[in-house]
């Protein structure tokens, strides 16, 4: 609960955040992504640690471990400590919990019992998502959005007391894969940080703010590359550890069960969506629209509710409906969603067309919420519970990082894109302004409020009524970036919709699949 939580809050409250730490967007883009990307990255090993400790030992370090990191996020006086609290502390105690939930799930509930579980876990996380933009904007309108992070340390130490009723799990003698957990996280890592870093380096031709380039190219290109690269060596190595005999970080022979990766890629198509939906629309609802926290919570919510009414009625379908099937009507309402809000999307809000988009956003998320997680886990036995949890964890949270980072970079580049095209072409602007606004705009592009557009260009001594031309052609260079972001989102549903064919077209509940 409190870890879906902590994004959505981090993401409802963003400008106050921004503000408050005296930082960016950018900034704090990539401190929610680097918080998804250290989970995505190190969540095989946490899945090995809750094999080789138990499932109980496990979970209940890793709540320690992150109950730690909420205080130091509490605490951040800066986007430094933020980033250490948050996006490391946290999400290494993230890689403990996510990983045990999901084996105590499959050592505890056999049959269509483990298949309501599963679904009540996915309402659970769309309880989480429907509080959260309403916790987040209560404290951050009223409070501070610190007492969020800082109430997330006091329901750890309340977990600590009621341990005891967490069913007693035993570990197993196992390995660790040093040298492949390295690989995989440094080949992560410079895949999606490269994709972070694109709106400001640039995709392949390098901007001014790149720091080097390399025969031309962009240091974007060389980073992607060279995470690809790093994975190709840790499969390879991952081959290798099994042919002799070893334990492999991951036994990548999980991957050939159909119905494990069906699961996995479709988990993190839906995180890629909803994650990059939850960092679009509080900057509309804020930065362009200027809503505070509690507003953009209350707005949120129709979202928030369908998530939560179809991640819980979901798993009642379980064994009339196909997951396939289930989960295609999910995507479809998602696509549909997020099509309508595109169309919506203005200088005004237009209440009902924009709720009923995010009402069906919410219910798609809801629906493949309630069955993916048994997908995954039921495709195994339970015995192997902790390797299934840390791919389904790694799954999830690789397709958060890349949601945000890569809609992000598309939000960043459109608007600097379609404000320096707007700015050129406008007759009513002397050359000179011209040339000088490209220039800062290919060098730090970043969404800001019109206020703090019309500040700028006051301070640096232009005039009034080219001041009020550059505010106008920036709000609307604003709106159609926001419209190239959820077409970015729209378009990445239709290609997941397309892929879900090759989910189960049926579910045996309690029949669990094994290695041959």
């Amino acid at each position: 609960f409190i870890m879906v939580l902590d994004t959505t809050v981090m993401n409802v409250s963003i400008s106050q955040v921004v503000a408050d730490l005296n930082t960016t967007v950018v900034g704090l883009q990539t401190a929610i992504t680097m918080y998804t990307l250290v989970m995505a990255a190190f969540m095989l090993i946490g899945g090995k640690f809750g094999d080789r400790w138990g499932a109980k030992r496990a979970f209940l370090i890793g709540c320690l471990v992150y109950g730690a990191g909420s205080l130091t996020t509490a605490l951040s006086p800066n986007l430094a400590t933020l980033l250490v609290g948050w996006s490391l502390v946290e999400g290494l105690g993230a890689i403990l919990v996510i990983p045990s939930i999901a084996a105590l799930t499959a050592a505890t509930y056999q049959g269509k019992q483990r298949a309501i579980a599963y679904g009540i876990l996915g309402g659970v996380s769309g309880a989480s998502a429907a509080a959260g933009p309403l916790i987040g904007g209560w404290f951050t309108a009223n409070l501070s959005w610190r007492y969020v992070f800082a109430g997330e340390t006091v329901v750890v130490i309340i977990l600590m007391l009621f341990a005891k009723l967490i069913p007693k799990t035993f570990g197993k003698k196992s390995e660790l894969d040093l040298g492949g957990a390295v690989l995989s996280a440094l080949g992560l890592g410079c895949a999606v940080f490269g994709i972070l870093m694109s709106s400001q380096w640039g995709w392949v031709t390098p901007k001014d703010a790149a720091p080097f380039t390399l025969l031309g190219f962009s240091p974007v290109v060389w980073l992607i590359v060279t995470g690809a690269c790093v994975l190709m060596l840790f499969a390879r190595r991952e081959e290798r550890v099994k042919a002799r005999g070893g334990e492999p970080l991951v036994d990548l022979a999980l991957l050939n069960i159909p119905p494990m990766r069906a699961g996995l890629i479709t988990l993190a198509c839906q995180q890629f969506i909803i994650m990059s939906t939850f960092f679009v629309l509080p900057l509309y609802l804020q930065t362009v629209l200027g809503f505070d926290s509690l507003e953009t919570g209350i707005v949120i919510l129709p979202l928030s509710i369908a998530l939560l009414l179809f991640a819980l009625g979901g798993s009642s379908l379980t064994g009339r409906f196909s997951p396939k099937r289930i989960v295609q009507r999910g995507l479809g309402a998602m696509l549909l969603g997020e099509l309508m809000l595109l169309y919506f999307v203005g200088p005004d809000l237009r209440s009902w067309g924009f709720g009923i988009a995010l009402f069906l956003v919410g219910a798609g998320l809801g629906l493949l919420a309630s069955q993916l997680g048994n997908v995954i886990m039921s495709s195994v036995s339970p015995t192997r519970g902790g390797e299934a949890g840390g791919l389904q964890g790694t799954a999830q949270n690789l397709g958060a990082s890349l949601g945000t980072a890569l809609i992000g970079s598309l939000l960043i580049a459109a608007l600097a894109s379609n404000f320096s095209s707007a700015v050129m072409a406008n007759p009513n602007l002397p050359d000179s302004l011209k040339t000088q606004v490209v220039a800062a705009a290919e060098k730090g592009a970043n969404f800001v409020t019109t206020e703090q557009v019309r500040t700028s260009a006051e301070a640096a001594g232009v005039s009034a009524s080219d001041t009020d031309e550059l505010v106008k052609v920036y709000s609307e260079a604003q709106l159609s970036a926001l419209k190239a972001a959820l077409a970015g989102i729209a378009l990445f549903a239709l290609v997941a919709l397309a892929y879900v064919r090759r989910l189960p077209e049926r579910h045996d509940v309690g029949q669990e699949a094994t290695l041959g």
